[in-house]
């Protein structure tokens, strides 16, 4: 079946941005969304228990704002799984993802909306994913939101990304990225137990495991990170997170092939040790390591809906994340 270009006329946004205790970020944030050239239709704040009078300030300053304060601090993994079935259960037909410490430019939205527009084919409709160009605050690509590039296209998306003047990539992080609702709703939402780390990566790569997903350089956005810096820089003790649920992802996730889960192995284990290299304290590390390692083994990730219920959100069937094969 053909896909009907008419249905991108008038497509609904939804904003998503999850915050914990940065009050005055996510005020930068929340006023780069609302001066937005193409403004969401609808912004949703999931605060993760913030203590610094973050709900006060987005009830006072930003009234129009959907906010959910939670009970406690479920992480970033539960808190884009409780603010994406919020946006499911609202309609709306895309989801805008972001960090608290995001700064969209004015013309970000805009952007990727045009360029979906530019990449949509009759054949295939439009890409799944966009993500945006990502920047430290001195102008710089910010290391540690660079999409992964996707491995040998075909010539057709490597075309249909050129005329759209964006890139094909395999999977993004939650800074400054635009999903297709109903591609969620096929897929599942991210990981909730996942807590921190590595739940954008497993979330895109299985909404993007056989779709098409986009860079689109000209949507920008700053991500005001306290440093500049790669995924390599030492963690310290939340070593444990990287670790666990890199192995919950490479043994469990439908994410990624047989052959893409030996690639992306190999490149972590690189990288965990540039992360040794480097570090400060390996005690530490090694430490979390091991604990990560052990709890990757020994245990498997909650189901979503139900690390969901215990914060009081029902998760529709339909956005249940799929059981790991």
């Amino acid at each position: 079946m053909k896909w009907d270009p008419g249905v991108a006329r008038g497509v609904s946004v939804t904003a998503v941005v999850v915050t914990y205790n940065r009050r005055e970020l996510l005020d930068e944030a929340l006023t780069a969304l609302t001066a937005q050239s193409r403004v969401p239709d609808r912004i949703i704040v999931i605060d993760n228990a913030s203590a610094d009078g973050t709900a006060e300030m987005v009830a006072g300053r930003f009234p129009d704002v959907d906010l959910l304060v939670l009970p406690w601090n479920v992480g970033g993994a539960g808190g884009f799984s409780a603010g994406i079935a919020r946006a499911l259960d609202g309609g709306g037909d895309l989801l805008w993802l972001l960090d608290d410490d995001t700064v969209p430019e004015p013309g970000a939205l805009e952007a990727l909306l045009a360029a979906r527009r530019r990449a949509t084919t009759d054949a295939d409709g439009p890409p799944a994913l966009l993500a945006g160009r990502v920047v430290w605050t001195d102008g710089r690509d910010h290391p540690m939101n660079t999409p992964r590039p996707k491995p040998r296209p075909t010539a057709a998306e490597a075309r249909i990304a050129r005329a759209a003047g964006c890139v094909p990539i395999r999977s993004a992080s939650f800074v400054s990225v635009l999903v297709d609702a109903k591609d969620v709703r096929e897929r599942g939402l991210p990981v909730a137990d996942y807590f921190l780390w590595n739940d954008d990566f497993e979330f895109t790569t299985r909404l993007l495991r056989g779709r098409r997903g986009l860079l689109c350089p000209a949507s920008v956005a700053v991500h005001k990170t306290r440093d500049f810096g790669g995924t390599d820089a030492d963690p310290g003790d939340r070593f444990f997170y990287e670790v666990r649920n890199k192995i919950w992802l490479f043994t469990g996730s439908r994410g990624l092939a047989p052959a893409e889960r030996v690639l992306y192995a190999g490149s972590t284990l690189r990288r965990w040790a540039r992360t040794f290299a480097r570090s400060s304290d390996r005690a530490v590390l090694r430490r979390a390591m091991v604990r990560g390692i052990r709890a990757g083994l020994s245990s498997r990730p909650r189901s979503t809906p139900a690390v969901l219920r215990e914060v009081g959100i029902d998760v529709p069937s339909m956005a249940a994340t799929p059981p790991e094969s």
